[in-house]
C-alpha cells in the first residue's frame, strides 16, 4: 500500500493515520487508507444518534447524493439501533458496531466499483466534545488496472474528500445544535 497524497487526509493528525480500526480487516491489504476528521463540541452521546441516522440519509450534499431531498435535521424517532447487516448510505451494509464508539460499514465492490470499508469512530474528549475520525480503506477498480486505476482512485479520493467532508461538517453542526438544546 502507498501512501496516497494529503487529499486523503483531511482533519486527520499523524498519529491518528497510524492507529487500525475494523475496516482496516475487511479490506485486508487495501490499495489505499483515506482518514477523514473532525472535532465536535458535543460530547459522544450528542452525535452517535446522528450516525445512526446514516440509514436515513447521507448528510452530504443532497443534490448530489440524495436525490435532492434534503438530509433530516432532526433523529428519526423509533429508528432502531445500528445492527450488523443494515443497509446504510445507500450501497454499504452495517459490518461491526460498537455502540457509542465505532461503526463499520462496508461495501464488497464490483468489478468496476472498488470494495470499500469505513469505520466511523467516536472518541470522547472530555464532557462536552468528541473527536469523529473515518478511516476508509479502499482498493481500486479491478476492471481498470495499471495507470486506469489509478487515475480512477484519484478521481475516487477527491470525490469522497468532497462529500465526506460535507457530511463530517453537517453532522458536527447537528450534533452541536443538539447539545446546546439539551443545556438550554
Amino acid at each position: 500500500m502507498t501512501r496516497p497524497p494529503l487529499a486523503a487526509h483531511w482533519g486527520s493528525d499523524p498519529r491518528e493515520s497510524s492507529l487500525p480500526a475494523t475496516a482496516d480487516a475487511l479490506v485486508p491489504g487495501a490499495d489505499e487508507i483515506w482518514l477523514r476528521a473532525v472535532d465536535i463540541a458535543a460530547p459522544a452521546a450528542c452525535v452517535w444518534p446522528w450516525l445512526g441516522q446514516l440509514r436515513v440519509a447521507p448528510y452530504s450534499y443532497d443534490w448530489i447524493d440524495n436525490l435532492g431531498r434534503q438530509s433530516p435535521r432532526e433523529l428519526t424517532p423509533g429508528l432502531a439501533p445500528l445492527a450488523a447487516g443494515q443497509r446504510i448510505l445507500i450501497a454499504f451494509t452495517v459490518a461491526a458496531v460498537d455502540p457509542g464508539r465505532d461503526l463499520t460499514v462496508l461495501t464488497p465492490g464490483s468489478a468496476l466499483l472498488p470494495r470499500m470499508a469505513m469505520s466511523y469512530t467516536l472518541t470522547p474528549r472530555g464532557e462536552d466534545a468528541s473527536r469523529l475520525v473515518v478511516r476508509i480503506a479502499i482498493d481500486a477498480p479491478r476492471a481498470l488496472p495499471g495507470p486506469v486505476g489509478r487515475a480512477a482512485l484519484a478521481a475516487l479520493r477527491a470525490g469522497d474528500l468532497v462529500m465526506m467532508r460535507r457530511q463530517l461538517l453537517n453532522l458536527r453542526a447537528l450534533a452541536e445544535r443538539d447539545a446546546r438544546r439539551r443545556v438550554a
